[in-house]
Order: structure tokens, then C-alpha cells, then sequence
């Protein structure tokens, strides 16, 4: 079976068994992954394919972090991109939340993944590191200045009469996942700035993903949402979903842009490759039509210290006892 069937098999499994359990295409939109999906995920590995990389198969995993749900095929093809310039053969999963793609990458079941800044530094700050960095994306849009950084946006509905954060008082707010850089720690770390610590929101909500967060303000469910803004700027570029229906009031960042980490259990030969890859694809014809797709310029090499501000606002919560949002 070719590769390219092998991913699109997985993902079209995955879409089916969540269209049952509640239909969602991808269960992005609930707080638990689908259970295909993990029990893909965790299977062992072959004996044969954790000595070394020939005949290995590498299960690459993908968050919410990076775009919504429209933007699953192209990262798909992303994966596909890697299998045919590295030779090894690749398994695209996507689906699963934030935790369990961390739990996943430091029990190597999954061998590499598109994640979250903060699941990141969670797991590259354990006594034993769980990841390492393989490259992180340069978004084309002018905001990100051509470096490896992303913005978390304060949104509301379109036809809402608030017009700063101060407006929000006691109003419902909606957060995506309690580890998510941009859609908890920025936003937990602008209140703290602003000294709104003091039960500042009438009410908050988990919605499960950004997409669903966006859907939730543009439909008056809640007040308002910080969100990631890859997701939001791919949305409205694209024309998918809520987003046209909603406005940023403010957005709070940079932050170190959503990496493409290893599992510390990958072989380092492999990381590698696959890092050579990618941090080359705009040189390829190939890549640079994906790219484009993805609305992105390129990947590049990225550093640990790029992510220092994502531990300094986490590292800010903690010291202020404001570790929960509300």
C-alpha cells in the first residue's frame, strides 16, 4: 500500500468514528481523544522497527495548535512530503488532545508531532526531557515579522459593543485546553498584567479546541475567547468556519511559534533527517507548493531559548498564586 492511502485511510477512520460518537469531524471539538485513534496510536512498535530506522514506520501526530480542521489535508500532505524525501514511511494522526499527544511523545508510541508551545516546554522541562525540537514554522502573514513567533487574539462577535478587555467584566469567557499556550497561559498572563485576577469573568468555559471557541463567541455561547492566531489568520484566509464573524479586540504575544518536536525515544539519525527535510522544503518545488497551501514561508531551525517566554508567563502564574482562569 502507498503511503499517501496509508494516511488517508487513518484519517478517514478517524473522521468516521467520531462522526458516530457525536459528529465532529475530528474530535477537536470534545475534551476526549477518539478512541480509534489511541488505540492506533499506542500500539507497540515492531521489535524490529526500534533498533533502527530501516522498514521503521514514524507516527507523526498533529494538535489543534496549528490550524482548524480545514487545514488537516494539507498538513497530511506535509507528512506524505516527508516520507517521499527521507524514505521512511509515515503515519499522519490527528484528533487527539493536547495531553494525550504529550503522553503519547514521551512514551514513544507516537515518534514526532505538530504541538502546542506549552505542551512543549512541558515536556522539555522534565528531569528527564520528553522532546526535542526538530523545526518550527515562519508564518508568510506580515504580523509575524518573519520569525518563528505567533500572537494569541482576543476575540468577539462582530455586532458585540465591547471594545476592550475591560468590557468583558463578569461576561462568559471560552478557553480551548488548560495547556494551551494561547488560548490559557497568554491570556492567564495578560490578567495578571492588567491586575484582573480577582474572579474578573462571570463565567468561563472549556470548549476543546480553538475552531470550537471561535464557533461558540461567533454564536453569542460566550462573550469572548483568546485564540490562537494561526488558527484564526487560516481560517479567515481560507474562508472556513466562524471566523468572518468575529473581530480581535487586542492580541497579546509574540510567543514562540507551535514547533514540530521528536519523541526523545526517536532515533537521533532519524530527527535528523526528518529536520533536514523540512528546514529545506521552500528549495523544492514540491515543498514550496505546500507551503504556500499552508500559508507559510518556510521551517526553520528554532532554539529551546525561543520558548523562554512561554515558561516566564507560566513561571509569572505560579509566582501569583493565579494558576486557573476565572
Amino acid at each position: 500500500m502507498s503511503v499517501p492511502t496509508r494516511s488517508s485511510l487513518l484519517l478517514l477512520g478517524l473522521a468516521g468514528v467520531l462522526a458516530i460518537a457525536g459528529g465532529a469531524i475530528l474530535g477537536w471539538r470534545t475534551s476526549e481523544p477518539a478512541t480509534a485513534a489511541v488505540m492506533a496510536a499506542e500500539q507497540p512498535l515492531p521489535s524490529g522497527e526500534r533498533a533502527g530506522t530501516t522498514g521503521m514506520t514514524i507516527r507523526l501526530a498533529m494538535s489543534a495548535a496549528f490550524v482548524s480542521e480545514s487545514g488537516i489535508g494539507v498538513y497530511s500532505r506535509i507528512a506524505e512530503y516527508l516520507t517521499h524525501k527521507t524514505g521512511v514511511q509515515t503515519e499522519f494522526i490527528s484528533g487527539l488532545a493536547y495531553g494525550t499527544i504529550n503522553s503519547m511523545l514521551e512514551e514513544g508510541t507516537v515518534h514526532c508531532g505538530f504541538i502546542c508551545g506549552l505542551p512543549y516546554v512541558m515536556l522539555r522541562d522534565n528531569p528527564r526531557p520528553a522532546a526535542r525540537l526538530i523545526a518550527a514554522p515562519i508564518v508568510k502573514a506580515a504580523r509575524y515579522g518573519g520569525k518563528p513567533k505567533y500572537y494569541s487574539d482576543l476575540i468577539v462577535r462582530q455586532d458585540s459593543p465591547y471594545q476592550s478587555i475591560h468590557d468583558l467584566a463578569g461576561k462568559t469567557y471560552v478557553y480551548n485546553d488548560e495547556i494551551s499556550n494561547s488560548g490559557y497561559n497568554l491570556p492567564r498572563y495578560r490578567l495578571i498584567q492588567l491586575g484582573l485576577t480577582n474572579g474578573f469573568f462571570g463565567k468561563v468555559l472549556r470548549s476543546g479546541s480553538h475552531e470550537e471557541s471561535i464557533r461558540m463567541v461567533a454564536a453569542g455561547e460566550a462573550d469572548a475567547s483568546f485564540v490562537d492566531s494561526l488558527v484564526l489568520d487560516y481560517d479567515r484566509e481560507k474562508g472556513f468556519g466562524h471566523a468572518a464573524k468575529v473581530r480581535v479586540l487586542e492580541s497579546v504575544g509574540p510567543a514562540g511559534i507551535c514547533p514540530i518536536v521528536a519523541s526523545s525515544r526517536m532515533p537521533e539519525d532519524l530527527r535528523e533527517s526528518l529536520q533536514r527535510a523540512l528546514v529545506t522544503m521552500h528549495e523544492d518545488p514540491e515543498g514550496r507548493k505546500i507551503l504556500e497551501e499552508a500559508l507559510l514561508e518556510r521551517f526553520t531551525l528554532v532554539d529551546d531559548s525561543n520558548y523562554d517566554d512561554i515558561r516566564s508567563m507560566r513561571e509569572a502564574a505560579d509566582k501569583a498564586g493565579f494558576t486557573h482562569i476565572r
